[in-house]
Parts: structure tokens; sequence; C-alpha cells
């Protein structure tokens, strides 16, 4: 019987089956987005067991626990490793149509060579297997990157961070992946936080002296990309829930400031105001050092109020918003680009109904030199599902050009989600191979395998600069 994870899985023409096992399958890796933990690549964590490194911190699987009704104990809770691979294995099955379904099964098989369908009447064997294959060298962190060919990893982290762990790992010579920070300082825009008087004080702590007005704010912050572009940092990366836009002073914004710290609320203009203002000073920094800069946009975060309570934040409770962002988003990347201090600028959407706003939108501001200065990223969290992708590429084919794309990422904390460039370039590969099916595209199959080569792996490398 032929194994449901095959190798023309999802290539549905012979056209795609070529541009996948010729031109595809083969090319490294190149993940400029994800949440892995640097200690962890560090130290060369070693894992218990696969439920550790397989369950632990993956929301979509926790999601889909919750809807099948399990009890939290089994998802974030107390219940041991081995209780919740059974509770998993017991949901698994009912994921069908989810993407879950084929990560899973492209999880099992890439990395612990399993064919079978886990279920309640096999999980046993497979848990024990891959408990075996676990404790062996090669399914440290390091290894398991080593295995999946990637060549770059890009972390996530936060202006007071201190590197410390990008450091160690670039001092090791043996392991040939080279892994650099992302500077992410959602928590320095965010003003109207609970947490934002904390997290200043934090920020003091780590460039040494107090902040106490918007001018030293804005220093701190440039000062931290100054550190961390020390320390080789290419990218910088902002989450906008709300994207902001509004103009004012540097007299309005240290008011801002000062009402902030004394505890008084903020209006939403003032919020904006602020936001704005630090935005951009930074996206000039950015341009300056010719950093790329990411914008994940239209996440609403912790809307469910009992669970942030109980768990806290990126526990798999957030979900997609339907703000409108188009005319504040032009003002951003317009107050940049009059200057000539746009930067290499990345686009996500989080809700597929506003994907051709995004993908005309990079349209508008591309530069002189560069391949895709504006990018329409790649389908993101929820729409990291073929038909998200398929969706995506579909905008970005008709508003600009598909061949300029830099491709996919894991936007991931596990060190398992590497078949998920596996699945982005199989769905790729089908999608341009059904062009030359019916007949939308030449048959010129060494052309187009150049562009798979091109949007799998080659336009990262160049856009990222890291040859």
């Amino acid at each position: 019987m032929k194994p449901f994870i095959h190798e023309d899985f999802l290539l549905q023409s012979e056209e795609a089956r070529i541009l996948y096992h010729e031109y595809a399958e083969a090319l490294p890796i190149i993940d400029y987005h994800c949440h892995l933990d640097p200690k962890a690549i560090a130290d060369n964590k070693r894992f218990n067991n696969i439920a550790e490194v397989w369950l632990g911190g993956d929301h979509y699987k926790w999601r889909a626990l919750r809807t099948f009704g399990i009890e939290e104990r089994y998802i974030t809770g107390n219940a041991s490793d081995e209780e919740k691979f059974a509770k998993w294995s017991e949901v698994l099955p009912y994921t069908v149509g989810n993407p879950l379904y084929h990560w899973s099964a492209l999880e099992l098989k890439a990395y612990f060579g399993v064919e079978e369908q886990l279920s309640q009447d096999n999980w046993r064997k497979i848990y024990d297997h891959c408990n075996t294959l676990i404790a062996q060298d090669g399914f440290t962190a390091r290894g398991l990157i080593t295995r999946s060919r990637v060549k770059w990893i890009c972390t996530t982290d936060d202006p007071v961070d201190d590197l410390r762990y990008h450091e160690q790992i670039a001092g090791d010579k043996e392991f040939k992946t080279g892994v650099t920070s992302t500077f992410r300082p959602d928590k320095a825009l965010l003003i109207e936080a609970e947490s934002f008087p904390g997290y200043v004080a934090n920020l003091e702590q780590t460039v040494g002296y107090a902040i106490t007005s918007y001018e030293l704010m804005e220093r701190a912050l440039l000062e931290r990309i100054e550190y961390f572009d020390q320390q080789g940092c290419m990218i910088s990366d902002h989450g906008f829930s709300h994207l902001p836009y509004a103009e004012a002073p540097p007299s309005v914004l240290e008011t801002i400031f000062s009402k902030r710290l004394s505890g008084e609320t903020l209006s939403r203009l003032e919020c904006d105001q602020y936001a704005t203002a630090l935005f951009l000073a930074m996206g000039r920094k950015y341009a300056a050092h010719d950093w790329a800069m990411q914008l994940h946009i239209g996440a609403i975060r912790n809307p469910n109020t009992r669970m942030f309570r109980e768990l806290g934040p990126d526990t798999g409770f957030d979900i997609i918003g339907d703000r409108s962002y188009a005319d504040n988003l032009y003002k951003l990347l317009d107050g940049l680009d009059r200057t000539g201090e746009l930067p290499r600028t990345i686009l996500y959407n989080l809700n597929a109904v506003q994907n051709d706003v995004l993908a005309a939108m990079a349209g508008s501001f591309q530069g002189e030199g560069v391949k895709g200065k504006i990018q329409f990223g790649s389908g993101w969290w929820y729409n990291d599902q073929k038909d998200g992708m398929i969706k995506q590429i579909t905008s970005l084919s008709n508003l600009g050009l598909l061949s300029c794309f830099v491709g996919m990422l894991t936007d991931s904390r596990s060190f398992l989600s590497y078949t998920r460039h596996e699945y982005f370039r199989r769905i790729l590969c089908n999608h341009i191979g059904g062009w030359v099916t019916s007949g939308e595209a030449p048959r010129d199959l060494s052309f187009l395998g150049g562009i798979v080569q091109d949007i799998c792996y080659h336009n990262a490398n160049r856009y990222f600069q890291l040859t």
C-alpha cells in the first residue's frame, strides 16, 4: 500500500514533479523569521522525548486539542509528556482537512521515518520508537537543524536581550548554520500596555541610564540597534495589531511620554503619535545599517481574558483581526521613502481578505537596484496552509512578480518545523506546474525551475545579503 506521505505528495502533474524533485527538493533552507530559542541552540539542547520537542510550544496543536475538548492539563498543564502525547494521538486523526494533519505526517516521516498515521492504536509504539531516536546525537537542537539543511536562522529578540547566546553560537566554528538575531521592539512601541513602565525600567537597566523623556527613549532604542548591528543583526521585525500613523512635534511627544510615566491614561491619538515617531526613527536607523524590516500586520492578541490571566501571552489564543490599515501603512512607508530612508521591507498579512492590498502596496514603493525591495511576505500564521499559500502566491503573481519572492519561513518555536519549507515547495511547484498543464505558461522547465530555485533559496540569500 502506498504511504500517505510519498515522494510525489501534493505534486499533481509531471511538470510539478520535475520542478520539485529536480529543482526545489535538495536546496538548503534560509529561515529568516522564527521563534527558536537561541539558548537551546547554543547549549545544543537534548530533548527528553518526542512530546517535548513536538508538542511543547506548538500553538497550532494546542488549539486543536482545545477544540476537541481536551483538558488544559494535557496541553499546557502538569500532565506527563507521555500522557500529552497519548492525548495528541487521540486528536490527530480528527484534524484531517487541517494543515496539522499534513504537517504532523511530514514531521514524523522526515525526522523519525514513521509512515503510519499516528492514532490511539499505535501511539505507544511510535512514542517508544521516536524516543529511541531522540536519545541519539542527531536529534539535539543542532542535530535537527543540520539534518534539515538549514543555512541560516534569524531568531526573534527583544531590544533588552544581551545576545550572549548568539555570540556563543558564532564562536563555535564546528556548527555551520548561521544564527543571527532579529530586532523586535514591540514592547517599546506599545506605550498603552500595562507592562510599559516595567519595560522602560528593563531598558534602563540595559542601557545604563534613566529614561525620563521621549528623547531618551528614542536614544535608547537607537543605541540598541547599534548594539544589535555590531552583533551581526541584519533584520528588524514589528508586529502590529493596530497600525498607527499620526504626526506630532517633539513637544507633544515629550508630554505624551511624561503623562504615561506618571500613570495617566493616554488617548488613542496620543498612543499613535508616540508609536509613529518612534517607528520612523527606528526605520531610518535600519536603513542606515542596510537592514531589512518586517511588518507583521493584523493579529489581535490575547482576546480571551480568562485564559490570558491563567496562562499569559503566546499560548494559542490570538486571532485574525479585520481592521482596515491601508491608509496608515502607506503613510508609514512614505514617511521613510520620501527621504530615501525606506529599508528593504517585507509586509505580512494575517487576514487573507487584504492580500491584494499588500501585494499592490508593495509595488508602489520598490527601489532601483534591488529585486523585490518591498515584499508581500509568505502566507503567515493562519495562512501558512495550502489554501493560504496559494492565495498569497496568486495575489503576488497577479499584482507583482512572483519570481522576485523571498519564499517561505517557519515562524515557529519548534525544531521540527522545517518540513513547512518542504510543504511550501511542493505547493509552489504544483502551482507553477499547473500553469504549464493548463497552457498558461510554456513548458520551459529549465527556466521555470530557475524561478523555483530563486523563490526557494536564491532570492532570500541575495535579499538578506548572506553571500
